[in-house]
């Protein structure tokens, strides 16, 4: 149908150019994948500070599991690229007591799931230490490497680490979605005087995000503890982190078909937890939904609804606050189970319409109950409401 009308025809092209066109310099900019902007931020900060060493399993020689390591060992040599035997309570050990003595490693898990076997070290020697020595003693120290669920691996290599290293004071933990965020917070852990956990993703490590100039260069630093809007909307807030940033606004591009305009807020820090930008996001939009890969117990959309509950931004709801999370089960192995079990774009958009609506259901993402099902809570037999 042809658009005679001149106004028409110019709504229709501001509407495309705001949903299809950034402006940003990212348009003209290098494509890079999570990896090699990884790869980036150890090599640049390597060259900047001497003190600032790599250690893991497989992480020189072999380039690294997932080659974020790759090349550091034939640039830097033994001495500051170690090849560790497979013991993450030996090497995390030694990381944090070569912080205790003022060098700045960076301490990679091959997956998060075997932190488990060193988070002694973590949490009593790392988080703690600054605390108990009355601020004499700094640990400079960066845990990184894959966290959550990747594909096909089952229960004990899917867990996502975010709320277990948030919950305790004396850690920074961040969690990067996109390129830049993988650069620029990695470069700002590694500067850091505290301990930090650096929660990676690998589903998105061959990913390409673009980037700028800006983020390219050598001096490119992201501050910890400030959240990110990847999307302006006015109707509903979503909060993400990592992974579940890319099913937010996939949802977000599905809803804003049908007049939906989502605001997407990337954490990239999960503790310090940058509450300043969700507050003022959910006084304009008066709706929030979270979205998480982990378990929804004592989550990180847990802790975000709790503090809009304590504080005034709770009073700029139009509806109550929904969270949408991880299965409360182990990861199944089998591969339509694993799908059932992590939030999907459907069921991000299920809960907006949901909010939307003010309807009084219960959002649950279960495989017992089936992918993305919508449930009225009163209607649940009196086990359902606590199983």
């Amino acid at each position: 149908m042809a658009l005679k009308s001149t106004p028409v025809l110019f709504g229709l092209l501001t509407r495309l150019s705001r949903r299809t066109f950034s402006t940003s310099k990212a348009l003209a900019s290098k494509p890079v994948t999570v990896r090699d902007a990884l790869n980036q931020a150890l090599d640049e900060e390597m060259a900047r500070d001497e003190t600032v060493f790599l250690l893991g399993e497989e992480v020189a020689q072999y380039d690294g599991a997932y080659k974020v390591s790759r090349g550091l060992w034939k640039k830097y040599g033994d001495k500051r690229v170690i090849d560790t035997p497979i013991t993450e309570a030996g090497f995390a050990g030694i990381a944090v007591g070569a912080a205790f003595a003022g060098l700045r490693p960076v301490c990679e898990f091959m997956t998060f799931n075997f932190s488990m076997q060193a988070i002694d070290h973590v949490i009593n020697s790392a988080a703690k230490t600054f605390y108990m020595s009355a601020g004499a003693v700094p640990v400079p120290v960066v845990f990184r490497g894959p966290n959550g669920a990747a594909a096909g691996v089952a229960a004990q290599h899917s867990q996502c680490f975010g709320a277990w290293y948030s919950h305790c004071p004396g850690l920074k933990v961040l969690m990067p979605y996109s390129s830049e965020d993988a650069k620029g917070l990695l470069k700002a852990a590694i500067r850091d005087p505290d301990p930090v956990v650096f929660l990676e993703d690998e589903i998105l490590y061959g990913v390409p995000f673009a980037m700028s100039d800006e983020a390219l260069a050598d001096d490119f630093v992201l501050p910890i503890g400030k959240a990110k809007v990847e999307r302006a909307g006015q109707h509903v807030t979503l909060v993400c982190a990592g992974k579940a940033t890319d099913t937010a606004l996939q949802a977000a591009n599905q809803l804003a078909g049908e007049g939906i305009e989502c605001e997407v807020i990337n954490l990239r820090s999960l503790r310090p937890l940058d509450f300043d930008t969700i507050a003022q996001s959910v006084a304009k939009t008066h709706h929030l939904v979270t979205v998480e890969q982990g378990w929804p117990q004592s989550g990180i959309g847990a802790e975000i609804c709790a503090r809009v509950m304590e504080s005034p931004a709770f009073f700029e709801l139009d509806a109550p606050a929904w969270r949408v999370s991880g299965a409360d089960v182990p990861m199944p192995y089998a591969r339509s189970l694993e799908t059932l079990a992590l939030p999907r774009p459907p069921d991000v958009a299920a809960a907006v319409r949901a909010v939307l609506a003010n309807r009084g259901e219960c959002f649950m993402h279960t495989p017992c109950l089936g992918e993305g099902t919508v449930v009225m809570w009163d209607s649940l037999p009196e086990w359902e409401h606590t199983h």
